[in-house]
């Protein structure tokens, strides 16, 4: 667990998305017990949105999967349902996260991703900057595969999140 911020939250986390197509579900039933889900799919109609939702949830509560929906709202500042996930680019984003109640804070784009093709990252010294005094626990995005989280391990990084590394092979 990450020494600052004890918790019981999963150290492994899938971002889905529209690209995934039919990978998505057989994915979801690879992935090891108590791994997080994050489902976005922003893409997608309403209905369809939820038709496909249902059908993760159920595998996520057969496969003992923690399921948490991307896009958190604000209401006066707060988050409706404090300990939600929070997209954080910089410090400030970082602080106005943990200032509105996020549980969870997904730092990135750390390294170059399929997701943002040609966008800038973050690197580890901009990155390292971004969580030193994080106050909640920090995920790290952005090209991510296992081998990558090892190499965090100095930084107290709790997990890491991924698309590619996730739902490939």
């Amino acid at each position: 667990m990450h020494r600052r911020h004890p918790c019981t939250l999963p150290r492994l986390w899938l971002m889905t998305d529209e690209r995934m197509g039919a990978a998505l579900l057989p994915s979801l039933a690879r992935l090891p017990m108590g791994t997080g889900v994050i489902f976005r799919h922003y893409g997608l109609d309403q209905k369809s949105r939820q038709q496909l939702f249902d059908q993760v949830r159920r595998i996520a509560a057969k496969r003992r999967l923690v399921l948490v929906i991307a896009g958190a709202r604000l209401k006066g500042g707060r988050l409706r349902h404090p300990g939600t996930t929070w997209p954080v680019h910089s410090v400030p984003e970082r602080i106005a996260a943990e200032r509105a109640g996020a549980g969870l804070l997904l730092v990135s784009p750390l390294f170059s991703t399929r997701s943002h093709p040609g966008a800038k990252t973050l690197g580890r010294i901009r990155f390292g900057q971004i969580i030193l005094r994080a106050r909640r626990p920090v995920v790290a995005l952005g090209g991510m595969d296992a081998g990558r989280a090892r190499s965090l391990a100095a930084m107290n990084v709790h997990g890491w999140a991924g698309i590619d590394a996730l739902t490939m092979g």
